[in-house]
Parts: C-alpha cells; sequence; structure tokens
C-alpha cells in the first residue's frame, strides 16, 4: 500500500511487509547525489534491525555510519541532539546527504530535528519501527525534543524524504509498546472516523493490521495536506494530548508512557465535553472500553488539580488562552479556545 502526502516537499508512505530492504534502492532514487548517511537507532531496536538495514543501505553505494543512543524518552533532550550533531560532522555530511531514523516515534521526533537543523537542512527518511511510530508520528514532519518545562517545546517542522512503514517489525514488539501504540490508533477513530472506531471495537486489531496502519495514515495525511505548519485544522490530532502531555510532564517521563498517557487524555477530555454539553452522553464511557480492549488504562493515576499547572506548558497555548479539542460525538470533533483562568472550572466535573 502506498500514500502519498502532498506537502512541500511531497512524499511518499510505503506500507508493505519487508519494505526495510527497499531503503538502499528508495534512497538512491530519491536523493541521487547523495553519498553518505548516519543510521540513528536506539538501543532496542538497534540490535534488531540495523545490519540489515546498514547493508540495504551499503548495496546501493552509501557510506553509512550508525550513531545508537538509549531507549526512552528520558533521552528525549537536547544533549541526545548535540551527540547526533558530533556524528554528523565526523561522517562529513553535507547538504545533499541524508539521514535516517530507525526506531520509536523518540528517534524519528530527534533525527528529523537534527536533520532540519544540521546545515540549515538535511533530508532525511523514516522508518519507523513500533506501531505508535508507525501510525502518526513519522507522518507530518513535526520533529523535536522535549526540555524539563514541557514535551516537543523545541522542534521545527521538517517532511521527510520517504516513511518506510514494515508491519513485520510489529511482531517483535513487546505487549506493553503495542498497546501504547493503539492509544493513537484510537484516536483516529475518535476525531474522524466512527466506522474505524467500531471495527476496532468488534475486531482485534492485529487481524487487520495493514489497514489499521493506512487508515491512521492516510487521516493524518488528509489533515497535515490541509494544515501542513499547525494553524488550524491540524490542531484535531491534538486530541487527549493537553491532559495526555500533562500527565507525562508531572511523572517526569518516567511513568505513563505517550499512548497510555493520550487515552487518558481522550477520556478526560470526553468527560469534560460531556460535563459541558458539547459531547454525547457516553462517549467517555465508549473511549474508556476500547482502551481497556486494548490493555491500556483509562483513568487518571494523578488528580486534575494536580494536572492543570502542567497544561500552562501545552503548545495549544496562545496568549492568556488554551485551545481544548472536544468530540461532539465518536468520529466528529472541534476546537475551542478557552481562557486559561476558566480552565479550572471547566474541569469540576473531573474532581
Amino acid at each position: 500500500m502506498k500514500l502519498t502526502v502532498h506537502t512541500n516537499p511531497a512524499y511518499e508512505i510505503l506500507i508493505e511487509d519487508g519494505c526495510l530492504q527497499q531503503i538502499g534502492r528508495q534512497a538512491k532514487v530519491l536523493l541521487p547525489k547523495a553519498k553518505r548517511t548516519v543510521l540513528v537507532t536506539d538501543s532496542h531496536v538497534g540490535p534488531l534491525y540495523v545490519q540489515s538495514v546498514k547493508e540495504a543501505l551499503e548495496a546501493a553505494g552509501f557510506t553509512v555510519f550508525v550513531q545508537a543512543f538509549p531507549a526512552g524518552e528520558q533521552s528525549k533532550n537536547l544533549q541526545t541532539i548535540s551527540s547526533f550533531y558530533r556524528a554528523f560532522a565526523q561522517a562529513g555530511l553535507t547538504r545533499t546527504d541524508f539521514a535516517v531514523a530507525l526506531g520509536g516515534g523518540v528517534c524519528g521526533d530527534m533525527t528529523g530535528f537534527a536533520a532540519a537543523t544540521w546545515l540549515r537542512g538535511i533530508p532525511f527518511i523514516q522508518v519507523p519501527t513500533t506501531l505508535l511510530a508507525q501510525v502518526d508520528s513519522s507522518v507530518g514532519g513535526k520533529t523535536g525534543v522535549d526540555l524539563p518545562e514541557g514535551k516537543n517545546l523545541v522542534g521545527a517542522f521538517h517532511q521527510p524524504a520517504l516513511v518506510l512503514i514494515d508491519p513485520q517489525t510489529l511482531a517483535t514488539l513487546p505487549e506493553t509498546f503495542f498497546a501504547d501504540g493503539m492509544g493513537e490508533v484510537i484516536k483516529y477513530g475518535c476525531i474522524r472516523d466512527k466506522a474505524f472506531f467500531d471495527h476496532l471495537c468488534r475486531e482485534d486489531c492485529r487481524r487487520w493490521l495493514p489497514e489499521v496502519l493506512f487508515t491512521c495514515a492516510d487521516i493524518k495525511r488528509q489533515v497535515v495536506e490541509k494544515d501542513e505548519r499547525d494553524t488550524g485544522e491540524r490542531a484535531i490530532l491534538n486530541f487527549g494530548h493537553t491532559f495526555g502531555h500533562a500527565l507525562e510532564r508531572v511523572q517526569h517521563y518516567s511513568g505513563l508512557t505517550h499512548g497510555k498517557a493520550v487515552g487518558i487524555g481522550m477520556v478526560l477530555m470526553a468527560q469534560l465535553g460531556e460535563a459541558s454539553g458539547i459531547t454525547a452522553p457516553g462517549t467517555a464511557t465508549q473511549i474508556q472500553s476500547l482502551l481497556e480492549q486494548y490493555g491500556l488504562p483509562s483513568s487518571s493515576p494523578v488528580r486534575i488539580d494536580d494536572l492543570l499547572p502542567a497544561t500552562a506548558y501545552d503548545k495549544k497555548n496562545s496568549g492568556s488562552s488554551i485551545q481544548l479539542v472536544l468530540l461532539k460525538t465518536i468520529g466528529e470533533c472541534l476546537t475551542r479556545d478557552i481562557p486559561r483562568t476558566e480552565l479550572s472550572a471547566l474541569c469540576e466535573a473531573l474532581r
């Protein structure tokens, strides 16, 4: 299966078993002037796939340098980015060369940011190996790193040259990480596709995984094409993220993983919407049930009053207001700007 994302520049998403082995040939066609590449990966993914991807690139004539970092959100910081820059310098990457992100969302976000800022921008290829990265973070060109003050506060828009999604990599994914990715999968059903949401309820997604990957990537493609720089409709992709990112922050990025935090954030936002008369009654319960079906938590371990201060660092803040993404019903959403001073009162139903 193949999708073309019509951004500037445009690029393809290839979803196919074994497509990791195509990376050398694909890169040669896309980047004919390139001679060198830095293959960035983490300590979990590297032992599984680095050698085969490196050999595929070398077979196409590229000189390949490997840069690995400790897996986990804790590595998503400017110190790790500095190590990438040193690797790029030692490899002698020029503006016609490229980087490869082989791993999950943390790897893709950081490699993309390093590529966006090295020599003011070099190409990079996304090779996502986790469900969360395959359905969400590898598409759309958002790159960045975390600060102690909040998640993804430093970043850049930098579209990949290519996204290679190999469903076979998910077979080696520990169950907890597969469940983590389901937080973002369920999000797509919530904001745009009720039939997809209902299908997830009826049938285990592992039985129709390529279609799941395609549907999520296609929904994101449609939204990104209309709003590449996140100034309007793209905000709907952040459903559940206001409280989700706050959960991650108050736990210092070492508690709930991203997908689990977003899942809880979706429930909280649906409950808030129901209490405000915007969201159809029973929507939060539907989301909770589906999260639990896929092994995800559905209630917050942190009190709402402890979460609210962390939302001050949400990227959807604008002046004294914050933009909330709310559901009307499953498959239909809207955005609502409210003064930050009113957020606490609005959350009364969550206490």
